[in-house]
């Protein structure tokens, strides 16, 4: 096949001695180096890039496409590079249970690109020995720590804060919130001041993952009286950060959370993105911050296509998390890295989370090679249609204690208690008394235990791994397919984060040459990473 051309011409003109380049390898080289410039000129029917010579408006070949170089920075939103000390407009963004590891942030942070360590799920220790090791890789930065709602364990995030403020932790990212807490208040709160010229000094950013436009409000609006009155009540903060704080937003920047891995909404990132730009204006406006709120976007990015196709509906910065788990230096095994290099679009169903389970909220994870969606599904529809443990058909408490828990439920209670006692004594409490609840905590040992027991490579629990995966698996490894990349063992975040930008401004370049008239081959268009 080969270039044709249907539309106007410039008026421009060429002349050159140099025959035109109208092989189709050679112009598709020639369009990956990003930093070129370069003229398609139409001889008769022949369409073909041109080298050298001059341009016109004299005699010569018609010049009917111009293509500029492009640096990927261009297509997100320059302010959240300047904010956050990055290099590109690309978050990796949290996967609880150490997926998004220390080794993961530091390999990333290292080419100047933001991502979060995934916090949720684990121990003080364990996040603070992290932070350790995150802080000297990265003493300038930059990174970012997860924070995670626990409506149902709100002492966990009370600690968190507490750490990320004694360690010194700038940035969050804020996720799974159904409504703000205090002590996410506290974090943004305590972080502010003013300088000796009497300019507001934020010390502590937030990025925000939202799928809702009413939990996006909340984050774009100031923080509520209530929690600003409740921290200045018990000293966490000053009357004048509280001032302070009455004139900004919660967050400076908002993650539009599409059908995603891990706790999802499933929304389609077409309608979502649209709206929440549409709600960031119209508080803005109302507002009148100095500075606007960000809006960036993941779910489903696992190509240079979908990557391009946000950033063009208005995207700030990309997010991706499936894609980055299949990578090495993620938190999880190899067995599981596997899993996902053979994962198809379609292989991904909902599950009941653990961590809001009595609540009914599901996350999104990989059905393939795994019986944990269907036996998770499974307790749930037990809990729903019983009081305690007790009221359970024997036959099916039977089948649970033998192929689910392998093992009593009496023990995984005992195991609950010895668990909670020293992460949150209050959730055991709460239980005493109340059948419902003691039910769900030994539920949930075994939705908690599933994600580890993936992680770890737990012997003869594979059928029960957990993978928290969105359909962005699928575009991945279809594009990964024929390179280097498609073995999970040669997949890396930071080369793959710079080969899809690289790929999605390269996109770029090719939609441009589009519009002006040139249909492209497939060939042309079908770009793979190196």
């Amino acid at each position: 096949m080969t270039i044709t051309f249907s539309g106007p011409t410039s008026g421009h003109t060429w002349a050159g001695d140099t025959a035109l380049v109208t092989d189709l390898n050679q112009i598709k080289t020639a369009l990956k180096d990003l930093n070129s410039s370069h003229l398609f000129v139409q001889n008769g029917e022949t369409v073909g890039l041109c080298e050298g010579g001059q341009v016109g408006s004299g005699e010569g070949l018609p010049v009917v496409a111009h293509c500029p170089p492009i640096n990927p920075v261009q297509l997100g939103d320059s302010s959240f590079m300047a904010f956050h000390g990055v290099t590109l407009p690309y978050f990796a963004g949290s996967m609880a249970n150490g997926i998004s590891s220390a080794e993961m942030v530091i390999a990333l942070g290292k080419e100047g690109i933001l991502a979060s360590f995934g916090a949720a799920g684990l121990t003080a220790p364990v996040i603070e020995k992290a932070i350790d090791q995150i802080q000297t890789a990265l003493p300038n930065g930059p990174y970012c720590f997860n924070l995670i709602h626990s409506p149902t364990e709100p002492a966990l995030e009370s600690q968190a804060v507490k750490l990320y403020l004694e360690r010194g932790v700038t940035t969050l990212e804020a996720s799974a919130y159904l409504d703000v807490s205090l002590p996410l208040v506290h974090y943004r709160v305590a972080g502010l001041s003013k300088d000796a010229n009497g300019n507001v000094v934020c010390k502590n950013k937030i990025i925000a993952k939202i799928s809702r436009k009413e939990v996006a409000t909340r984050f774009m609006e100031p923080p509520s009286e209530k929690y600003l009155k409740a921290a200045l009540d018990q000293g966490l903060v000053t009357a004048e950060q509280v001032e302070i704080a009455r004139t900004m937003p919660l967050a400076d920047d908002v993650t539009v959370e599409a059908d995603s891995g891990g706790h999802t909404d499933n929304r389609p990132l077409v309608s979502l993105l649209p709206a929440i730009i549409s709600l960031r204006d119209e508080i803005q406006a109302k507002r009148n911050y100095p500075t606007e709120i960000r809006v960036g976007a993941g779910g489903g990015i696992g190509s240079p296509e979908a990557a391009l196709a946000t950033f063009m509906m208005g995207a700030a910065y990309i997010v991706t998390g499936t894609i980055n788990q299949a990578c090495k230096e993620s938190g999880s095994s190899d067995h599981v890295r596997k899993a996902l290099a053979q994962a198809d679009m379609a292989d991904v169903m909902m599950a009941p989370a653990s961590d809001m389970f009595e609540m009914g909220v599901k996350l999104q994870v990989l059905k393939r090679g795994t019986l944990f969606p269907m036996r998770a599904g499974r307790l749930y529809e037990l809990y729903l249609n019983n009081n305690s443990i007790d009221d359970i058909d024997p036959t099916e408490r039977a089948k649970l204690e033998k192929t689910v828990f392998q093992r009593p439920l009496e023990d995984v209670w005992a195991d609950c208690v010895a668990f909670f006692t020293e992460r949150d004594p209050e959730t055991i409490k709460k239980a005493q008394g109340n059948e419902k609840r003691k039910m769900a905590l030994i539920f949930r040992w075994y939705l908690g235990l599933s994600s580890r027991w993936a992680n770890t490579n737990e012997k003869g629990r594979e059928m029960d791994y957990q993978i928290w995966c969105g359909p962005a698996i699928g575009p991945f490894n279809d594009w990964t397919k024929g390179t280097s990349y498609e073995s999970f063992e040669n997949r890396y975040v930071a080369p793959l984060a710079i080969e899809l930008m690289n790929g999605a401004a390269y996109l770029y370049r090719c939609q441009a040459l589009k519009m002006q008239g040139l249909k492209l081959p497939n060939s042309i268009l079908n770009i793979k990473p190196q």
